[in-house]
């Protein structure tokens, strides 16, 4: 019996080491000498393993970055010879002798003769990635709204200038096994190899101006049909050479990148030789990827390729690789949108985004702009009813309510992302957002009205009484439409005294200007609020305005103070940020109408204040 478990003993330990991946070795960059030959590994189409030459040319020092060096070499076979290197072969791992010197990651560019590349050296790769996970609070990277093209590219390139991969001149470039005028002038032209941004589920403008814009930071958009659950997978452990990919968006639309497996240490994996985007410690989700084939093209080839299941967490985006660790995968902002139309249909669309500072709101804008783009008009009127909320650890929610019918698909789009962006960019502490729910009501017609004259009943004002301010509102068919506001006129009022009629833009607009400029926000419970209390489109807001002076403390707008505790607060500025402000509203009221509400309108009145 002891005989027996000793050998079932044996044979345990002997099933593990054999299933036990051999330890590679990595060859150091001092020992890459030209002339030298190795074998490359990558999936030119499904998800077998291909090898290909390298003939190593020279080594380039400084062309990066100081001490940021490239292997020059020559690629030989598979498709290589009609293809040249190919998009999506950044981080195929490059082996001489067994041993692992480094990652295909750059390029010649367009319409070169020969497949020549750059390899990032795999103790580059490993030492940049070595840093903290964790991603300081920075408001640098942010999209401006209203979302445009040219917004987008510009927020794209601010990003992406952090990395600053080339030497400021071809003279510092030191050539080893090239003359020096052809190291400098390579090192010069030297580009990462473009990153497939793999797109499907988006309707032609949205695919349109993210291609545009992805292109000129080094993507390679490519419109796929496939989703993870669709196409073959590797049942296997993921290998050196294996497709990788990193998600933006999934559920009812894929975005995302791909690329090349370089090297895998334990749980440990290091892909691309180059960045994603350089953000830094980053959370994207880490997937499979399914090539169906590599295109050649004298201008690019690439691969069109797919992403499948999640399998770990992509937790660095650094200047000479991505890495990240296998397993379970980073947590996602899930996203619904609910579209109801009044052509009778109902339709909910799942999204999951990928959680980051400066992807997280420009994910959702495409997600809300791809859908209603999708299934609602593009030309002619049009009217969307925006209603939802977003969930946050240790905040109270952001909730949306408007109405939107100018350029209503940018506007319901960036009504959404706009405060997302700024409370995932603010500066104060880090925000976790847990899931964003919108329900959306459309219409074929422009539900809009417009404020066309303001007037009071009684002509006589007297401090203390409620008056009735009438307000006529025209629609977009012409017809009128009379409302009635009570306003409270306040027992200490007299004099003259202006009421404002207005729409929420210019009532926003007039805030800002004479108040809110000064209103910074001093948390983030602060700035919730703020952006709650914004001003809507289907409301019309009154204001009985006298020229009462207020102040801004602390971030909190504190109107009508007497003149005693402006006093206090002007002596003693030790008690917090203090900002005066020129003129107070004595009451505000909001009327909620069923159209978006534009135009305003002042009316003064002479109030007395004398007894009944």
């Amino acid at each position: 019996m002891k005989l027996r478990g000793l050998g079932l003993a044996l044979l345990l330990s002997l099933i593990h080491w054999v299933s036990l991946p051999a330890t590679t070795t990595l060859m150091p960059l001092d020992e890459v000498r030209p002339g030298m030959e190795g074998v490359g590994e990558t999936v030119f189409q499904g998800i077998e393993l291909e090898k290909f030459q390298v003939h190593i040319i020279g080594v380039l020092r400084n062309v990066q970055a100081p001490r940021r060096n490239l292997i020059l070499a020559k690629l030989e076979g598979g498709p290589l010879a009609q293809t040249g290197v190919i998009a999506g072969m950044s981080g195929s791992p490059v082996y001489i002798d067994g041993r692992l010197i480094g990652a295909v990651s750059y390029s010649i560019g367009s319409f070169s003769k020969e497949p020549i590349a750059g390899i990032t050296p795999i103790a580059e790769m490993i030492d940049a990635t070595a840093m903290p996970a964790r991603r300081t609070l920075s408001a640098q990277a942010r999209i401006d709204l209203p979302v445009t093209r040219e917004g987008l590219a510009a927020a794209i390139r601010t990003a992406y200038a952090q990395i600053s991969p080339f030497a400021d001149r071809p003279a510092d470039v030191q050539a080893f096994g090239l003359p020096a005028p052809a190291g400098a002038q390579l090192g010069a032209i030297l580009r990462p190899i473009a990153t497939p941004l793999v797109m499907s589920g988006l309707d032609g403008a949205t695919a349109a101006w993210i291609s545009s814009t992805f292109r000129d930071a080094g993507f390679s958009p490519v419109l796929s049909g496939g989703s993870g659950g669709d196409t073959p997978v590797s049942s296997g452990p993921l290998r050196p050479g294996d497709a990788v990919g990193v998600s933006l968006i999934g559920g009812d639309v894929q975005m995302g990148a791909t690329g090349t497996v370089t090297h895998i240490d334990g749980d440990r994996v290091y892909a691309f030789g180059h960045p994603f985007f350089n953000l830094g410690p980053a959370t994207f989700p880490m997937t499979r990827a399914y090539v169906y084939t590599s295109l050649p093209s004298l201008m690019e080839s690439f691969k069109i390729a797919t992403l499948g299941d999640v399998i770990g967490t992509i937790q660095q985006d650094r200047a000479t690789a991505i890495a990240g660790t296998l397993g379970k995968g980073p947590d996602v902002v899930p996203m619904s949108i609910t579209l109801k139309s009044d052509r009778g249909t109902t339709r909910t669309f799942t999204y999951a985004l990928a959680h980051d500072q400066l992807f997280t709101p420009l994910l959702t804008y495409v997600a809300l702009f791809n859908t209603l783009g999708s299934y609602e008009r593009q030309f002619g009127a049009a009217t969307f009813s925006v209603k939802g909320r977003a969930q946050f650890d240790k905040h109270a929610d952001l909730t949306f309510e408007d109405i939107f019918t100018d350029n209503p698909t940018a506007g319901a789009s960036a009504y959404i992302a706009g405060p997302l962006t700024m409370l995932l960019s603010n500066d104060i502490e880090k925000v976790n957002l847990k899931n964003v729910e919108v329900t959306i009501a459309s219409s074929e017609e422009p539900l809009s009205a417009r404020i066309e004259r303001v007037w009071l009943d009684d002509a006589k004002a007297r401090a203390g009484r409620t008056v009735s301010l009438k307000v006529l509102t025209r629609s977009y068919r012409g017809a009128e439409k009379i409302s009635t506001i009570p306003i409270e006129l306040p027992a200490n009022a007299s004099g003259q005294l202006s009421i404002l009629v207005s729409d929420g833009r210019q009532l926003n607009q007039i805030e800002q200007r004479d108040m809110r400029r000064s209103l910074q926000p001093q948390s983030v419970t602060q700035m919730i609020r703020l952006l709650n209390d914004t001003r809507r489109n289907n409301r019309i807001y009154v204001r009985l305005l006298s020229g009462t002076p207020g102040a801004v403390v602390n971030g909190e707008a504190l109107t009508s103070l007497p003149p005693s505790v402006l006093g206090v607060l002007e002596g003693d500025r030790n008690g917090g940020d203090f900002t005066p402000i020129r003129g107070a509203a004595l009451g505000q009221w909001e009327l909620p109408m069923e159209t978006a509400v534009v135009g305003s309108r002042v009316l003064t009145i002479e109030v007395e204040n004398r007894p009944f």
